[in-house]
């Protein structure tokens, strides 16, 4: 119990939506019982919305609602501020804008994170104050402070997750219902989990920003959105799923970021996961961070990804931290970081998983397996079905580079014999 009532810290919260709404009401609901366990009372001072006249599900003090932002950054009232807007522009200059005021910034926004990261923490760390951003990533899971702080002196070799919850509900239900994309894509859509334009889900933008902000705490060096080989779940089939559950794997769309001598590589593409890993298990709209160090072997973080609620959680712990830190004089653990040595995803080696479909006729497979064979890529396994006229041909390949599998593909589409090239989804897991 603390001897005496804490100061004051008084919040600025740009946008009041989905996440906005709820932080406001834990801030309101949860500010006493915060203040006895941690010695920081928060009060919202001021909140910024599109439409001030809009009817709310919060209350708000007379005069805290404001449709000019860029008002609550400079108010003298205001000792940190909670962005969630979202977009580039104007959260980048409204959050520069606070850091040269000396005000700590908590955020929720992994694009403005992945495409200005460097800019922001350089201003940060020359005002002195935080910059604080758990809820970018996989929502409530705690899982940048464990990295940030808790993980700060292992040598982390991959952090590999599923931190898209619509493109996993999508996966999850062609798996267990034999949906097509079309149709899980519209169940997600119906049930909110998706957006009308789904494509930052879907192609894989949104993971592959998280990605990238992983992949910076994790190595202490700079990774944007850009350094990141980014697919989506498009052009996965329930056909390639059946195949996967017939061999004892599941579709995930996985980010993964991993250590490569002195380089990282990052990328966000489907993959086959063991049957028998952890992640495989992971389903509907939930997330899960799988981490491997040298030290701690391998963890797992796993909770909700999305929902106003769960995120509002992840920044209100950020936001107590910011608070105190102001208070006491201080800042959390930053260090400064170069620029990322990024590993070309054509120098990377994985199993993989592929099918064509070709004319049902002699010497076709053996001039199928001469392709694998001028490029070096060996057959680990292959199963025939056939397709009336046309056979359709899966092969799980032994490891192999990027490049190399490319390049036989390329030379497959030019065979007489060979039909379609479809589906092609790296293996994850050993040979």
């Amino acid at each position: 119990m603390f001897g005496s009532e804490p100061a004051a810290v008084r919040v600025g919260v740009l946008g009041c939506g989905t996440v906005g709404g709820a932080l406001v009401t834990l801030l309101q609901r949860e500010a006493p019982a915060i203040a006895e366990r941690t010695g920081v009372r928060l009060e919202v001072a001021r909140v910024a919305v599109r439409d001030p006249a809009r009817a709310r599900p919060v209350d708000l003090p007379p005069g805290a609602l404001t449709g000019d932002a860029g008002s609550v950054v400079t108010d003298p009232g205001v000792d940190v501020v909670v962005e969630l807007m979202g977009g580039v522009e104007p959260a980048r200059t409204l959050v520069l804008d606070a850091l040269k005021a000396a005000k700590p910034v908590v955020t929720a926004n992994k694009q403005l994170l992945a495409l200005c990261g460097a800019e922001l923490f350089e201003a940060a760390s020359a005002a002195g104050v935080d910059l604080l951003y758990e809820a970018a990533v996989a929502g409530a899971i705690p899982l940048i402070r464990p990295l940030r702080e808790s993980l700060a002196g292992e040598r982390i070799a991959r952090v590999m997750g599923i931190v898209n919850g619509t493109t996993n509900y999508v996966l999850t239900r062609m798996t267990d219902e034999g949906a097509s994309y079309a149709d899980a894509l519209a169940e997600a859509q119906a049930l909110g989990y998706a957006e009308a334009d789904p494509t930052a889900d879907v192609e894989g933008y949104d993971a592959a920003a998280k990605a990238a902000i992983l992949a910076t705490i994790a190595f202490g060096v700079q990774v944007v959105a850009d350094d990141v080989h980014r697919e989506g779940i498009t052009a996965v089939t329930p056909a390639d799923i059946a195949f996967a559950g017939r061999l004892g794997y599941v579709v995930k769309l996985l980010a993964v970021s991993e250590a490569v001598g002195t380089e990282v590589a990052v990328r966000v593409h489907p993959a086959m996961v063991p049957a028998s890993h952890p992640l495989a298990a992971v389903r509907d709209a939930f997330n899960a961070v799988f981490v491997e160090g040298e030290a701690v072997g391998e963890l797992m973080f796993y909770g909700r990804g999305a929902g106003g609620m769960p995120t509002a959680s992840a920044v209100l712990g950020d936001l107590i931290d910011a608070a105190h830190n102001l208070q006491v004089g201080g800042r959390g653990r930053t260090a400064p970081m170069n620029r990322a040595v990024v590993r070309p995803m054509a120098d990377l080696s994985s199993q993989y998983y592929l099918n064509i479909n070709v004319v049902d006729r002699p010497g076709v497979l053996a001039a199928v397996a001469a392709v694998f064979g001028t490029h070096g890529v060996s057959i680990r396994s292959m199963e025939q079905e056939g397709l009336g006229d046309e056979a359709r041909l899966v092969f799980i390949t032994h490891k192999a580079t990027e490049r190399d599998v490319q390049a036989t593909l390329a030379d497959l589409r030019h065979l007489d014999a060979v039909e379609r090239v479809g589906g092609l989804l790296r293996v994850i897991g050993p040979e």
